[in-house]
């Protein structure tokens, strides 16, 4: 049965990001990682302190991690990642930081760095992603050179559990093939 309180998702074509949020990047405004590490080193064995505002900008900052797949330039293992977390396996979207989870609190909260759009149709979401995915999956493999573009396409979960395990991986293939080249030209 349908749940009636759910937003359907808008599509909308060119380059629209995710709706426009009410300040700047908090990672990018009040993070300094000296002192996120001093507070982590002083505070010892005692529990930190999360207000209800700490986990919902968390939460922002998880879903702010989509913005990067539309972009080029992000790295094939960011992307993937990404993706990963989107597609996982429905049976963890009730868990804390889940995509699903990510959606509903953003949506949601009062407290949410987004506009309030309420709760969303999650598949609906999932399918806006899923329509744009190959699109962008496209423009990240053209920044490569052609061989490596045909082959990541080819065999894409090949390259993300190589990936995986090392995220330099291909940039390591690149340079070899460049170094040495084609032995068998």
């Amino acid at each position: 049965m349908p749940r009636t309180n759910l937003q359907p998702v808008t599509v909308r074509t060119g380059d629209t990001p995710l709706p426009p949020r009410h300040f700047p990047y908090v990672a990018y405004a009040a993070n300094n990682p000296q002192a996120v590490e001093h507070q982590l080193d002083t505070s010892g064995d005692e529990p930190i302190e999360w207000t209800e505002e700490d986990v919902v900008f968390l939460h922002c900052l998880l879903l702010d991690e989509l913005n990067g797949l539309a972009d080029p330039a992000t790295p094939l293992e960011e992307k993937l990642d990404t993706l990963r977390w989107v597609f996982t396996d429905p049976d963890k979207d009730d868990k804390p930081f889940s995509f699903a989870s990510c959606v509903r609190v953003v949506g949601c909260s009062p407290l949410s760095t987004y506009a309030y759009c309420g709760l969303v149709d999650l598949e609906a979401f999932r399918d806006l992603l899923l329509f744009n995915v190959r699109r962008w999956m496209r423009e990240s493999l053209n920044r490569f050179p052609p061989w490596v573009s045909e082959a990541l396409s080819h065999n894409l979960q090949w390259a993300s559990t190589r990936l995986s395990k090392n995220p330099q991986w291909l940039n390591e293939q690149i340079k070899r093939k460049t170094v040495q080249g084609d032995l068998f030209v």
